[in-house]
């Protein structure tokens, strides 16, 4: 069966991606006097950062996985085994780059154990490597596991925190799960990888149907589970329900998540809006998003602590528009040579089809 690529995965993605690029920028460039409005910002705009770009990994993985299972049945070369050790090699792939990302913070802190950092690509790499067996569960099973992660982080963080920096067994542990509380921690960041494969799977069964009334159908209700959740994590703890990582914090950007990417899904669905070209430079973040995530770096010095309220916002959205076009050059000339995600699957399918054949001539 030919899967149609879902532009609004893209934007979804891309939208991560370039609030990602932009939140650095700004935490960058500022000067320490404006600080007050970086949280600020922090506060409204982040549940599309890492959160909502993990939840959409997600749902791009499974996507991905249901199309290449499908694909068994219908070629001789590929088979349920180059598909997993395929998905491992990725998942690896991205672990190195992550570790690798990591080296100059130990570094910096003359402290190696700051090597193991929950920036967004590590946590993105243990979710890929957790994921694997629970993609094969009904999807009210990680619904429910997700929820139990969530509630085993609520129990362990407040348990382990007065252990932070001890050279025990509990300090450990911390170090393991929270190094680096204020970036993506696993227990807190996982679900979201996790709800992103459930809706996935029902974004994957519904197109399956090839009936666009039952898509539109379900992502009304979608719709209508994000707006619960929504006001689920505002009652839960206003006013401050934006504090991030507390459990209202995560039930509202889950439901945050759900509606935005519903709505783009019901726009693309309906015509309501010409995709193929407005979302081009958006596409860009997401095509060559982990490329852009990797080389924003090089910016960290340019503008270090020396913007004020008003320069900080023309030197971000300039920034912004600069990445996109760069890249747009880049995709025209060299397209997906230029990718360093979709080289990592090129090379991970390879190299699992490579061991197929190495297997098969042994028999």
């Amino acid at each position: 069966m030919r899967f149609q690529r879902l532009k609004s995965i893209d934007i979804f993605r891309g939208l991560c991606m370039a609030w990602m690029v932009l939140n650095h920028l700004i935490n960058w460039w500022l000067k320490s006097d404006y600080s007050w409005l970086y949280s600020i910002t922090i506060m409204i705009i982040d549940p599309i950062g890492a959160s909502g770009f993990l939840f959409i990994s997600g749902v791009s993985v499974t996507l991905s996985y249901r199309k290449r299972l499908s694909k068994i049945e219908e070629s001789d070369g590929l088979n349920y085994r180059i598909v997993r050790n395929s998905y491992f090699f990725r998942a690896f792939f991205i672990f190195i780059i992550a570790i690798i990302y990591n080296i100059p913070v130990p570094i910096v802190f003359n402290d190696p154990t700051m090597i193991w950092i929950w920036f967004v690509l590590l946590t993105a790499a243990i979710s890929l490597f957790i994921a694997w067996p629970l993609l094969k569960t009904l999807k009210y099973v990680r619904i429910v596991f997700a929820v139990g992660i969530i509630t085993l982080h609520l129990f362990l963080f407040s348990t382990l925190l007065p252990h932070q920096g001890e050279s025990n067994f509990f300090g450990l542990l911390f170090h393991i799960l929270y190094n680096g509380i204020a970036q993506d921690p696993i227990l807190i960041f996982f679900p979201f990888f996790l709800i992103g494969t459930v809706i996935g799977d029902i974004i994957h069964e519904s197109i399956n149907v090839r009936n666009s009334q039952n898509l539109k159908k379900v992502l009304i209700y979608l719709l209508i589970i994000g707006l619960f959740l929504i006001i689920s994590g505002i009652i839960l703890n206003y006013p401050t329900f934006l504090r991030r990582k507390s459990l209202s914090w995560i039930i509202y950007s889950i439901g945050i998540d759900i509606v935005i990417l519903s709505i783009l899904l019901l726009i693309e669905r309906t015509s309501l809006m010409a995709t193929k070209k407005s979302y081009k430079l958006i596409f860009y973040y997401s095509y060559y998003s982990l490329s852009i995530y990797l080389a924003h770096n090089v910016l960290y010095f340019l503008f270090l602590n020396q913007l004020d309220l008003v320069s900080i916002w023309f030197a971000a959205v300039g920034a912004f528009f600069s990445i996109g076009l760069v890249f747009r050059v880049i995709y025209k000339k060299w397209e997906q040579k230029a990718s360093l995600k979709a080289q990592i699957s090129i090379l991970s399918l390879k190299i699992s089809m490579r061991i197929e054949e190495i297997l098969r001539s042994k028999k």
